[in-house]
C-alpha cells in the first residue's frame, strides 16, 4: 500500500482513535498530514467549524494547540519512518507522545479561513525529537510552536499509566 495520496495517519494508523488525528474516531477531526514537495516539511490543512469558536470571529486557542500537537507528533513519526528507510504502513508501527508542547500565539487566528500547518524536525531524529510548527491563516502566520516528541512503546506506556508493571 504505497498510495501517496493517503495521509500518514491513514497509512500508519488507520485504526487510530485520537480525537484530533485518529482515522477511526467517530466524531474526531480526522486531520491528515502529508509530505510537502520540498521533502522537509509536513503539511496539514484544516478549516475549523463554529464548534471551535473562541472569541467572536476567532479560533479557540485550545484547538490551535491540539492541531499543532497532532500534526507535530505525526511530523516526528514521519521523520522516524524516513530515517529507518521504511514506509508508514510498515510494521512495527512507530509511535511518539508529546514531551513538551510550547506555542506562541503571534496574532489572532480568524474563523472562516483555511489553516495550514507546516512542520519540520529541527536537529537529529532520536528518541526525543524536536519539531518546529507554524500555523498560517491564509498569508498570516498566527502561531509558532517548538515542541518535543518522545518515541515510545504504546503498550508499555498504557500499562504504566494504569499502574501495571
Amino acid at each position: 500500500m504505497n498510495d501517496p495520496i493517503l495521509s500518514l495517519q491513514e497509512r500508519a494508523a488507520p485504526d487510530g482513535v485520537c480525537y484530533g488525528c485518529g482515522c477511526s474516531h467517530p466524531s474526531g477531526l480526522h486531520l491528515k498530514s502529508h509530505w510537502d514537495a520540498d521533502g522537509i516539511h509536513l503539511l496539514c490543512r484544516h478549516s475549523p467549524d463554529s464548534t471551535f469558536l473562541g472569541w467572536p470571529g476567532l479560533v479557540y486557542g485550545g484547538l490551535l494547540a491540539m492541531l499543532v500537537d497532532c500534526h507535530s507528533n505525526w511530523t516526528a513519526m514521519a521523520y522516524h519512518y524516513r530515517a529507518e528507510g521504511r514506509e508508514p504502513d510498515s510494521l512495527p508501527r512507530i509511535d511518539c507522545v508529546t514531551g513538551t508542547l510550547s506555542l506562541n500565539y503571534l496574532k489572532p487566528t480568524p474563523m472562516g479561513v483555511e489553516l495550514l500547518l507546516k512542520a519540520r524536525v529541527e536537529g537529529e531524529v532520536a528518541r526525543k525529537t524536536r519539531v518546529i510548527c507554524e500555523v498560517w491563516a491564509g498569508e498570516v502566520l498566527t502561531v509558532t510552536a517548538d515542541s518535543l516528541f518522545v518515541r515510545v512503546d504504546t503498550e508499555k506506556l498504557k500499562h504504566k499509566a494504569h499502574g501495571q508493571a
